[in-house]
């Protein structure tokens, strides 16, 4: 049996189908949802996990095979994999399996599997380099690559680098996504956990065109004196 089939076949054994009908609820794949057509087969997250430590060397065919796959947790898998050979490769491996990745965005279509994925991959690759990749996803008429672009920079945030995320956060404020409302929100707290006077600055000169929900998210480690501060700015009109 072919590398393939066993993995596959190892995932199905973790397989439940009362936890599979939970996360087609919870990931939204009804019609019209933001994951419409998504299937789940009910595997948790810690058992992919181990399923991928498992098969950390298969091969890419096997691994592009995986992340075209109708299974949520075969797409989830694959990237999993992918995370651990980038973090063991070369520099010409890492340019590898970051363009790979981005040629394969519309596969990487579910919440989680951006933020798993995007700032170990597409933000640690371009930690180094010229950042004009993350602003064409930024533009992006792809919910999960403009998503991405922001969550990447999570990987600059953790070294205190926080450019790219305020002027991404900045392209991003007229979006109509919640998903990425959310996310930038998550972003730019992240930010004010490290460096409060930054956020700060940000949200004076930006709160009156905020989302609701991004609003939210980016003050949620505030006081109440100081949330109460933000959301009562008047909404720009």
């Amino acid at each position: 049996m072919n590398s393939l089939n066993v993995i596959k076949k190892a995932l199905r054994r973790s397989a439940s189908r009362e936890k599979a009908r939970i996360l087609q609820r919870f990931f939204k794949t009804g019609p019209g949802e933001y994951a419409e057509g998504d299937k789940f087969i009910g595997v948790k997250v810690p058992d992919t996990r181990k399923i991928a430590r498992e098969h950390q060397y298969l091969k890419v065919k096997d691994l592009l095979v995986l992340l075209k796959s109708r299974v949520h947790e075969e797409r989830l898998l694959s990237l999993l994999i992918l995370i651990s050979q980038f973090e063991k490769a070369n520099e010409q491996g890492k340019a590898g399996i970051y363009r790979l990745y981005l040629h394969n965005t519309r596969n990487i279509n579910n919440w989680d599997l951006v933020d798993l994925s995007a700032p170990q991959i597409v933000g640690a690759y371009l930690a180094d380099k010229d950042k004009k990749p993350l602003y064409r996803l930024a533009r992006s008429k792809s919910l999960w690559e403009r998503r991405i672009a922001i969550i990447a920079t999570f990987n600059f945030i953790k070294d205190n680098d926080f450019k790219e995320t305020l002027i991404l956060a900045e392209m991003l404020l007229g979006d109509k996504e919640d998903l990425i409302h959310k996310a930038v929100g998550w972003m730019l707290r992240e930010v004010g956990k490290r460096e409060q006077e930054k956020l700060e600055r940000f949200l004076n000169g930006y709160t009156p065109q905020m989302p609701r929900t991004m609003l939210r998210y980016a003050i949620e480690r505030f006081s109440e004196r100081k949330k109460s501060h933000y959301l009562t700015i008047p909404r720009a009109k």
